[in-house]
């Protein structure tokens, strides 16, 4: 028996109490993230206007950028996440708002729901299977920068079917969905647990959107 053998379960339990202790944190930090947005698209009615909508839309991207600026203090990442999420719910308000108005509750309900379990069941898969996820991740936001490229096209040219892009969407999210739980299972690849859960939060949300998209059969202003 060599003299570290009786050391490994050590580390290892360790290294699962570690990775265990940083999901549970990812997770309770994304959900606050959803449960704020869910307080923006309730309040956004009383103020709503399309220079809001812009303006949200500009402001979360400056947000992105400015919760992985400041990885390095912890809470001012933080605050900054949940602001990014409130504006979030601003932004999303209209298509939201619009299908509750129209008597669509089930496809908010169905695609909230869906989007749960779904995120569930692609977090256990991530922490049972093993594959590249680097690799793979790469390939998916390939993915997604070709598919904001022909989203930004469509605006002008309408040549894209909101159906398939709904899809698309559903897909390349899913499968960063499932990167980044793995790369929390590595440890989090040198991510803070803020900006782990800012990656879940994005992915949970633009599926949750998507499937609004589907299960109503329309199409949202992009």
């Amino acid at each position: 028996m060599y003299p570290g053998t009786r050391s490994n379960p050590i580390i290892i339990e360790g290294r699962t109490q570690a990775t265990t202790s940083l999901l549970g944190k990812v997770l309770l930090i994304s959900s606050l993230g959803f449960f704020v947005s869910g307080v923006g698209i309730f309040l956004a009615p009383a103020f709503y206007s399309t220079g809001v909508f812009w303006l949200c839309v500009i402001a979360s991207f400056l947000l992105i950028f400015a919760v992985r600026a400041t990885r390095k203090n912890p809470p001012v990442a933080l605050g900054l996440f949940l602001l990014l999420a409130l504006v979030m719910g601003f932004e999303i308000a209209p298509w939201i708002m619009t299908l509750l108005h129209t008597g669509h509750i089930d496809v908010v309900f169905n695609a909230a729901l869906t989007t749960a379990v779904g995120m569930g069941v692609l977090g256990l898969g991530a922490q049972i299977f093993s594959f590249d996820y680097r690799k793979v991740g790469s390939y998916a936001f390939a993915a997604l920068l070709g598919l904001i490229i022909i989203g930004v096209l469509g605006m002008f040219f309408h040549f894209v079917s909101p159906g398939l892009y709904a899809w698309a969407t559903l897909a390349i999210f899913s499968v960063l969905l499932v990167v980044d739980f793995m790369r929390i299972r590595n440890g989090g690849d040198g991510a803070t647990a803020v900006e782990l859960a800012l990656s879940i939060y994005l992915d949970g949300l633009n599926i949750f959107i998507a499937l609004t998209e589907i299960f109503s059969g329309g199409s949202r202003r992009r």
